[in-house]
């Protein structure tokens, strides 16, 4: 299932080589390098995350701190440390301080994504891989969409954004979901604020639907935003 993870780490070199694995396996990466830029965007409701990957040396804020502040604030979100510091009282602390895992220097990406993997799997907040509603299903981790219709089913391969973009959609049926809030939830926070990326990346979905002979389900609400209507395109 794609994640919005919030990165704070302060090396770039690694910060660029984990953000460029995670948006590869589909998730949505913020990232920042200092603990007081994290802790702003953590707290923020501009975007909410999934997951937080917080290095313990930072500027400004530590990871742990980081942890002590998200715990404080009721924040429920798996927290993963990353750090140097290998001892038992560093790896006692940092769990003490509310992270859930904890992954030492120097790791492989490998056993980075599989902790993520594990962290979604036993947090309380995991949802089941199918998507479902009306007669749209969605598969993340294949990134097939099957639509039923009275003809029978449809299936659709859709790219990760696309499958992004459905996934966000299917979880709220019915609701109006202003652009604002599928940007912020769905890309790069440090992206051009006024880009038209929601509009044309709901545009690309419609005609792939409409490709496949499926009306859209997509409905534009004016000067408010989108609606995901399954029930009425697809039919009894």
């Amino acid at each position: 299932m794609p994640l919005r993870i919030l990165l704070v780490e302060d090396e770039p070199d690694l910060a660029a080589a984990i953000q460029t694995v995670l948006q590869r396996q589909g998730h949505v990466v913020d990232h920042c390098g200092d603990g007081l830029s994290g802790w702003m965007l953590l707290s923020s409701e501009l975007a909410r995350y999934d997951l937080a990957v917080l290095d313990w040396m930072l500027p400004e804020l530590s990871g742990v701190e980081l942890c002590r502040r998200a715990r404080a604030a009721g924040l429920d979100l798996p927290l993963l440390l990353l750090t140097a510091r290998a001892e038992t009282a560093d790896r006692v602390e940092g769990l003490d301080a509310g992270a859930d895992d904890y992954l030492s220097k120097p790791f492989a990406m490998e056993e980075l994504l599989a902790r993520i993997r594990a962290l979604q799997r036993r947090h309380p907040g995991y949802r089941e891989p199918l998507l479902c509603a009306g007669g749209y299903r969605l598969d993340p981790a294949s990134g097939t969409l099957r639509v039923a219709t009275p003809g029978g089913e449809v299936s659709l391969e859709l790219s990760g954004k696309e499958q992004q973009l459905m996934a966000y959609f299917l979880e709220h049926p019915g609701q109006i979901i202003p652009g604002s809030r599928l940007r912020s939830q769905l890309w790069d926070l440090h992206q051009d604020p006024v880009s038209n990326v929601v509009a044309a990346q709901v545009r690309l979905l419609r005609r792939k639907l409409e490709a496949h002979g499926l009306p859209s389900p997509i409905e534009t609400v004016p000067s408010r935003g989108y609606r995901f209507r399954p029930a009425e395109a697809v039919g009894p």
